[in-house]
């Protein structure tokens, strides 16, 4: 007896009806650097050409376990934007802008039209970044993953002048950093975040009176997408290095800008720790260390300036939209020391 493609769990027919739900939110994002269609074996970019030095800026990440609550409560519209901040916020710390994205999509069994609502998230994660979502891959994979559930990740490009990079090579002693306010947990740490809080659905969609919310709500909150502000920032103001506070939090993120010999002093005053992270610290039982080398801990991106530049930094981020803080200052030594 012969046996098909369709009876080893892979539905072709299901494939070709999620390409044609996802390809009106695809070609929503399109730029003009865009040459061809979805549905060719590769994207095709044309390189911008008023960069007189172009140097291609690459960055892939994942959601992560954040996915589990995005299935846990069937809600897929934003979790895409996650998908495209974590790649995107990367590659503009080196100031590069962002010139499109790819996303990877598995599952066990194609659902057509989760594919599509999850890929109108990434249209609108690209759309917020300035990217085109010039192509992906949906695979099915029967019996690899369980039912109903699937991974999600993605890849971007940008491109920056190569006398325009931020490498923070040029970062001393005394100058100023400036932490942009996060929408929330974004999307590390969950790992954590999952053992704290469980993944009942009818605990997390109840009222928490904590967090003056129904927690899934802030589970789900997607990753703020900072390209924007720090595009216009770095055109009005030099910046010496710019940190995106993923996992590993402070400790280990805020040291990536800085030269040998420089760490920082955190004042952890400076602003107010958001409700979400508090709850998780009195739950958890943890150290103030741990929290700031796991969670962004309210704080999503952190740019380095000379003192000089501070209220012009101030200033133009607020005017982009971000709420800002002065959270610490450079030192002498290594690492991240909090007061």
């Amino acid at each position: 007896m012969a046996i098909s493609y369709k009876d080893s769990g892979v539905d072709v027919e299901k494939g070709y009806e999620s390409v044609k739900l996802m390809k009106e939110h695809v070609q929503s994002t399109y730029t003009e650097g865009v040459l061809g269609d979805i549905g060719s074996f590769g994207g095709f970019f044309q390189m911008p050409k008023k960069v007189k030095r172009p140097v291609l800026v690459a960055g892939t990440d994942g959601v992560g376990t954040k996915l589990k609550y995005a299935i846990i409560a069937d809600r897929h519209d934003t979790i895409g934007i996650d998908a495209v901040a974590m790649c995107v916020n990367d590659i503009v710390c080196q100031g590069a802008k962002p010139l499109f994205f790819l996303d990877y999509f598995a599952t066990g069994n194609l659902n057509p039209e989760k594919v599509a609502t999850v890929v109108s998230g990434i249209a609108n994660g690209c759309k917020q970044a300035g990217a085109a979502l010039i192509g992906g891959e949906t695979a099915e994979m029967p019996g690899f993953y369980p039912k109903g559930e699937y991974d999600l990740a993605g890849f971007a490009v940008g491109v920056v002048d190569r006398k325009k990079i931020i490498n923070g090579s040029k970062i001393r002693k005394g100058d100023v950093l400036i932490g942009l306010k996060s929408s929330g947990i974004h999307s590390n740490g969950y790992s954590l975040v999952r053992k704290i809080f469980g993944e009942n659905i009818l605990v997390l969609n109840k009222y928490d009176e904590e967090l003056d919310a129904k927690l899934i709500n802030l589970l789900l909150t997607p990753t703020r997408i900072y390209v924007h502000s720090i595009l216009e920032l770095i055109s009005k103001v030099k910046v010496q290095g710019i940190a995106h506070i993923t996992g590993g939090g402070f400790i280990e993120n805020i040291p990536r800008m800085f030269p040998k010999g420089i760490g920082c002093e955190i004042d952890l005053s400076s602003y107010e720790v958001p409700a979400i992270f508090k709850v998780m610290q009195q739950r958890a039982s943890l150290s103030t260390e741990e929290m700031y080398n796991t969670f962004n801990m309210g704080i999503g991106m952190v740019v380095c300036v000379h003192e000089a530049d501070v209220e012009k930094t101030l200033q133009q981020l607020q005017t982009t939209g971000e709420t800002c803080y002065v959270i610490g200052k450079t030192i002498r030594g290594s690492g991240v020391k909090f007061r």
